[in-house]
């Protein structure tokens, strides 16, 4: 195992809060704009469940986007995902205030990001997380990388990723085995 995989391993024992992007990590970053200026994402099921999973096994999740979006509420308000953070160019602004309503520390955080919006709070919290299609300077400077791209499943990698680190992630799958 690589020293960076232990590292974040380590870190990911810690979160009590993953904090996600949501253009181009909830969904592939694409924007559907029809011709009267409706706005459409899809998101990927897959990332939902685990989000649903990853909240059940005791971790709080929260979503801090630069862009607003009712469709985002909506998605939100279906995975129980209560803290939503919408048109934020400065993400610390909201972070700061996130950790502070959560009575949760920088170093029990995780984000996962994209794109150069992200970086600020990748760098700042425990667990700096980049999707697989980050932007270059994104990616070199977050602890860890998933496999899958935004809107691939890569929020569903984080979810088992912390969940597997905490020792909750195969209770979790028992209940759909047994």
């Amino acid at each position: 195992m690589n020293k960076d995989l232990q590292q974040a391993l380590g870190k990911a024992k810690q979160v009590k809060l993953l904090v996600l992007d949501v253009d181009g990590v909830m969904t592939d970053g694409r924007l559907y704009i029809s011709d009267g200026g409706e706005v459409m994402k899809a998101f990927n099921s897959h990332d939902g469940h685990g989000i649903k999973m990853l909240r059940r096994s005791g971790v709080e999740v929260a979503m801090i986007s630069g862009r607003e979006s009712a469709m985002l509420e909506q998605r939100a308000q279906e995975l129980g995902i209560e803290h939503v953070y919408q048109g934020f160019d400065n993400k610390i602004t909201a972070l700061d205030e996130l950790l502070q309503v959560l009575n949760v520390s920088y170093l029990q955080t995780a984000h996962l990001g994209d794109d150069l919006p992200d970086l600020p709070v990748i760098r700042r919290v425990g667990l700096g997380i980049a999707v697989a299609n980050a932007y270059p300077l994104v990616k070199e400077h977050a602890l860890w990388c998933t496999k899958a791209k935004g809107g691939e499943g890569a929020v569903r990698e984080v979810c088992d990723f912390i969940m597997a680190a905490q020792n909750t992630l195969v209770p979790a799958l028992d209940q759909y085995l047994h």
